[in-house]
């Protein structure tokens, strides 16, 4: 018998290994789950009404893409990142998003053009209601549609992952009405620099888009330490 879940999807039928993993990586990156909480297979299991083997998969599959870690005699734990290992992301995010949009920008068409102006319109009704979920998954889509030109699937997916990293930080910040309309300024002007072709401006504002957001994303965590 096929291994499937009976969760409705309008994109594709799921295995039940998809299916915890997608409902799993949702919950780390809305914060339901913690960073450094342990991820119990025997609890997820029952959970989820499944066998221990398709969870055991899932976690795998988010451990691959950083946002679970595998301790010994621990388990899965989400994953925690250091002030330094955020940076760091965000530091390779600015390589090769950079490169990605300086090769993507000369094959972009109308039609990229249009999904991309559609995301942000998305994007604005989106901060202006409160839709917290929808932030960083609106984000990461605007990103994603201007570089999917640039006909680089492996750096794309590496990008994905970076995405994937940081996104549960991000939404946290983006709880900042500051951050929050700096954020949707810079999508729009770059959109605009894609849109005339202006590669140079374009790829400058997203660097110093991106150098930003790791520095005001480090000040706010900071910010939420407690003092002694």
């Amino acid at each position: 018998m096929a291994e499937t879940s009976t969760k409705s999807s309008g994109f594709k039928r799921q295995t039940i290994t998809e299916a915890v993993a997608e409902a799993l990586r949702e919950e780390i990156l809305t914060g339901q789950q913690k960073e450094g909480v342990q991820l119990r297979q025997d609890a997820i299991a029952s959970r989820f009404n499944v066998s221990r083997i398709p969870v055991r998969e899932a976690l795998r599959q988010l451990e691959a893409e950083g946002l679970v870690t595998f301790y010994p005699h621990k388990g899965a734990v989400v994953s925690i990142l250091s002030r330094t290992e955020i940076c760091e992301l965000f530091d390779i995010r600015r390589l090769l998003e950079s490169d990605l949009l300086k090769r993507a920008i000369p094959q972009m068409t109308q039609e990229v053009l249009d999904e991309a102006e559609n995301i942000l319109k998305r994007y604005d009704i989106a901060l202006e209601n409160g839709e917290v979920a929808l932030w960083g998954e609106l984000n990461a889509r605007f990103h994603h549609i201007l570089y999917v030109a640039a006909d680089r699937p492996k750096t794309l997916a590496i990008v994905q992952n970076l995405h994937n990293n940081i996104d549960r930080y991000l939404r946290i910040q983006l709880s900042n009405a500051g951050a929050r309309s700096k954020a949707r300024d810079d999508h729009w002007k770059i959109y605009n620099y894609c849109k005339k072709g202006q590669i140079e401006e374009a790829t400058s504002l997203l660097d110093q888009h991106i150098q930003n957001g790791c520095e005001n994303l480090i000040t706010f965590l900071d910010s939420q330490v407690p003092s002694e």
